[in-house]
């Protein structure tokens, strides 16, 4: 077994897993947010409603009152902001971890971030951990009661 860094790091595949691993975390995040975001929709528009029959005032006199339309609009298709703002957002997430992975790689192969690798060479066998081993048993075990 040989200890050795590593000389060269793909950054094709290495930007290519950021972006995978930067659109996985941005679609999850952009789901929660998109969700957030028409739950206060539909939020807001519960409470100018009630704002308004309690002071007897016109929804334009309220705060937020011209855009109730487009809240209504978030807070009742809110099956199609959270995908929305989930794609938008992952798309988002996978350019952030294109430039990531590709920074890491060059990074890597310039030198600043060695990475270490054991290589095993041919006939060597890998040494096993305290763990991993097995006790050998010269005898078979009876079970209970023989």
């Amino acid at each position: 077994m040989v200890n050795d860094f590593l000389v060269r790091l793909s950054i094709r595949s290495a930007m290519f897993a950021g972006a995978i691993t930067g659109f996985v975390f941005g679609l999850f995040g952009g789901a929660t947010l998109g969700a957030l975001i028409s739950w206060f929709a539909g939020a807001i528009v519960d409470w100018q409603a009630q704002l308004g029959f309690s002071l007897g005032v016109t929804q334009q006199l309220l705060p937020l009152g011209d855009q109730v339309r487009s809240l209504e609009y978030v807070a009742d298709r809110w099956f199609l902001v959270i995908p929305a703002v989930g794609l938008i957002v992952g798309v988002l997430g996978a350019l952030i971890g294109l430039l990531a992975g590709g920074l890491w790689a060059v990074l890597v192969n310039m030198g600043v971030f060695p990475i270490e690798v054991a290589v095993y060479r041919q006939g060597d066998t890998p040494m096993r951990r305290a763990s991993d081993r097995r006790g050998v048993r010269t005898r078979p075990r009876k079970a209970a009661g023989e």
